[in-house]
């Protein structure tokens, strides 16, 4: 059984990685961590000690999790949706774990087109994590 996570150092990515680990403790399951690249394409940028702090951080806590995790980057050119998508066909994925953030009430009405796709698109259960997800 597998769960994939798409990952980035920000506040939503970190949300869905906490409960991505969350949900493979629950199920037994592997964990697969589909990393982006944080850019100003993906949102608020952050500057780089900040970002290495976070992914310094959460590797920290996937070892601590326990949990089977593999790794797997994105090319810098590559569409986020079609990698999780293709991952989440190969690996017969059980849930697929997102993060979101808030949007303005104009932002609400258009989504951000990653995370419609993979609504729409992917083949299994996706859970949607708000940027403010803590583990209790």
């Amino acid at each position: 059984m597998n769960i994939v996570v798409g990952y980035l150092p920000t506040p939503a990515g970190r949300a869905a990685l906490r409960a991505a680990i969350d949900e493979a403790k629950l199920r037994a399951a592997d964990l697969m961590v589909v990393q982006g690249h944080h850019t100003k394409r993906w949102g608020r940028h952050t500057g780089p000690e900040e970002t290495e702090t976070a992914v310094r951080e959460d590797r920290a806590a996937l070892d601590a999790s326990g949990v089977a995790y593999e790794l797997i980057p994105m090319a810098d050119d590559a569409d986020p949706a079609d990698v999780i998508l293709d991952v989440t066909d190969r690996t017969h994925t059980t849930l697929l774990v997102i993060g979101t953030r808030r949007r303005t009430p104009v932002g609400k009405l258009i989504m951000a087109p990653t995370t419609q796709r993979l609504l729409l698109e992917a083949g299994c259960p996706v859970l949607c994590v708000k940027a403010e997800y803590t583990q209790d």
